[in-house]
């Protein structure tokens, strides 16, 4: 198993991840100062926030002696195609355990490519994922692999992305910022969302734009981290972003991507980054934020999302 530090090695552009002044009419017509964290940037396959997310999993892994990972995710799972591009890349095994009923899309595509064993679970069987006991059968049939939670969450997830802060805080100066004022992104898990909120404890707020219902569980997710860390009083606040259910999207999420893309000339996806942005503009226009406010976007990468949409 790769330790962290060959992950970090491997990235030729984890220098490119790059903060930037991001200029839309809609934030300048409300005062409102945005700086997004490229951090689609890093890798063209394990992308964004995935990249974190894994490295202390990862790590875990080969601590345990583990000869590969086992995780789960959906047919569209970018957390699922990182990892499976890293088992492929590094040499050890990947399993994926997937939500519904076996279908084609281009991610499962991919991850039969990468070599990564699939294995479809139903929607009940799915479900069942936060339940005592859902591993035991799993690691019983592959008994050398590393379990990894849905989306590389969990506190290990979640420590990985911590650094984030770190990433930020060093280029501030380069946009003439002196501090800032929350952060704004998507949640799949909210393993991102918990990492920063440990990492600022309490400096700043971390503002999540659920990418999935309720039924996902993100908030209990992001509440049994905090508790893990034994953090009192964490800074966050999460939002509805799902426009109906996970990979829903509608014609204006689609409009306003593409005009979004032509105004700023970044490329977003819809099931996450442009939910969440969307999600943003609807806070901002119902007065949530002061104008003046300063907020760090993450785009959390995984633009392998954007295939099967007209974008």
């Amino acid at each position: 198993m790769p330790c962290k530090s060959m992950l970090f090695s491997s990235a030729s552009s984890l220098s490119n991840v790059s903060l930037q002044h991001f200029h839309l009419d809609w934030l300048t017509t409300a005062g409102i100062e945005v700086a997004i964290l490229r951090l689609d940037l890093i890798d063209s396959l394990i992308s964004g926030n995935k990249w974190f997310k894994l490295i202390e999993h990862l790590n875990a892994a080969e601590r345990s002696g583990a000869e590969g990972i086992i995780s789960l995710g959906g047919a569209h799972s970018n957390h699922l195609h990182a990892l499976a591009a890293a088992g492929k890349r590094f040499g050890f095994a990947t399993v994926g355990l997937l939500r519904g009923h076996p279908q084609e899309t281009p991610t499962v595509s991919d991850l039969q490519a990468f070599g990564m064993q699939l294995h479809w679970l139903g929607y009940g069987g799915y479900r069942a994922r936060h339940e005592a006991g859902f591993w035991e059968p799993w690691q019983t049939l592959y008994p050398t692999l590393h379990p990894v939670p849905e989306g590389g969450g969990g506190m290990l997830g979640a420590r990985g992305c911590m650094q984030l802060k770190a990433r930020i805080c060093e280029q501030l100066n380069g946009l003439g910022w002196s501090d800032y004022d929350g952060w704004w992104l998507a949640c799949g898990t909210g393993t991102t969302l918990a990492g920063l909120v440990l990492a600022e404890a309490g400096a700043h707020p971390v503002y999540g734009a659920l990418a999935v219902p309720d039924d996902h569980g993100v908030a209990q997710q992001v509440q049994r981290i905090m508790e893990e860390a034994r953090t009192t009083d964490p800074m966050y606040e999460l939002f509805d972003a799902s426009r109906g259910g996970f990979a829903k999207v509608d014609p204006q999420l689609l409009e306003f991507i593409e005009q979004t893309e032509r105004g700023s000339g970044i490329p977003f996806e819809p099931l996450y980054t442009g939910k969440a942005l969307l999600a943003l503009k609807q806070q901002v226009e119902a007065g949530k934020f002061a104008q003046g406010t300063r907020l760090i976007f993450i785009h959390t990468g995984g633009l392998q999302g954007r295939r099967g949409f007209t974008l």
